[in-house]
């Protein structure tokens, strides 16, 4: 199956997992700056990888205005964010992207990936210390806070190549 896989990446942990998706699937790789330029009707199957934050997905507007001109293709996505791969608001998020689509039309998956501040925006470090500082504050911290605020308080890379089994397994 001829397939593409895309990214938009802020630290290069989606990088990373796009790079590892197209090495395993024998797929092109684009950045989406460069994917937006490309004529992807030869592809069978279109991948689209892009990173997580507070529950939404960078960029998955522009993935979403393009269903209906793929239509007929395996239309995958995967996002990469800081949580635990077994953090059940990763589920809830996933589902709230893609809530007006059926899942037919679309796979979805998550890969752990972290956080890389020296890499982060600025604007998305000061988000970032809001939360840390937002949830320092609150007065009934559950055990969750306590390791979400020791876990995002520092830079840390919890990605791993067996993350793609799944996107790699729904391409076949």
């Amino acid at each position: 199956m001829k397939a593409v896989v895309i990214y938009h990446s802020q630290t290069g942990f989606t990088k990373r997992y796009a790079r590892w998706i197209a090495e395993a699937a024998g797929a092109d790789c684009f950045e989406l700056s460069a994917a937006k330029k490309k004529d992807l009707t030869s592809y069978e199957a279109i991948i689209f990888g892009s990173w997580a934050c507070a529950g939404g997905i960078s960029k998955i507007s522009w993935f979403k205005s393009n269903i209906d001109r793929w239509a007929g293709k395996k239309l995958i996505v995967f996002c990469v964010g800081g949580s635990p791969i077994d953090n059940p608001e990763v589920d809830q998020a996933l589902k709230q992207n893609f809530k007006e689509l059926s899942p037919e039309k679309v796979s979805v998956f998550y890969c752990p990936g972290g956080f890389n501040y020296e890499k982060m925006s600025a604007s998305s470090k000061l988000m970032m210390k809001m939360f840390i500082k937002m949830l320092k504050a609150k007065k009934d911290k559950t055990e969750a806070d306590r390791e979400m605020i020791k876990m995002i308080s520092k830079s840390y890379d919890i990605s791993d190549k067996k993350y793609i089994e799944p996107v790699l397994e729904c391409l076949h």
